[in-house]
């Protein structure tokens, strides 16, 4: 890849970065080919289209509103951006079906940007939901333990 289209892809992830800690979420989308798409590793969802991606950034910032990246690196490939970086927030608002613990959470994340031109295509999210899930105190969520 060429000087040129790496810093035109950096500076495409860095705005996707600042605009969801920002909740700025048309800008978001703007950094997306026309049709933004999210595959969580974690979870096994999946989230196709504006509507869709929409929900996940209402649902996400309802339960994590001060959401943000920090120790951001970034990683170039010919066709992606691989990002590695710590997910940090607090549970302040509803998180599937269960209340606030007012608890914070910091996990580390792998995000592969996928590219075509300069237009990210897909956004695929590798991470410990589980230590999210700790951290933030529902363990219920991740059903009984084994002994």
């Amino acid at each position: 890849m060429d000087e040129a289209r790496r810093q035109r892809r950096e500076a495409v992830v860095q705005e996707h970065f600042a605009s969801e800690a920002e909740q700025q979420f048309d800008r978001t989308l703007a950094t997306f080919n026309g049709h933004p798409h999210y595959e969580i590793m974690a979870t096994g969802q999946v989230f196709d289209g504006v509507d869709e991606v929409m929900g996940y950034y209402r649902t996400t910032r309802t339960a994590f509103p001060d959401q943000r990246h920090d120790d951001v690196h970034l990683h170039f490939a010919d066709d992606a951006v691989i990002a590695e970086f710590d997910l940090l927030g607090t549970n302040l608002g509803d998180f599937y079906g269960r209340p606030p613990t007012g608890r914070e959470f910091r996990v580390p994340i792998a995000a592969i940007f996928f590219f075509e031109g300069d237009e990210i295509v897909n956004e695929r999210i590798y991470f410990d939901a589980a230590s999210l899930i700790r951290q933030v105190g529902h363990e219920d969520l991740l059903g009984p333990r084994s002994a």
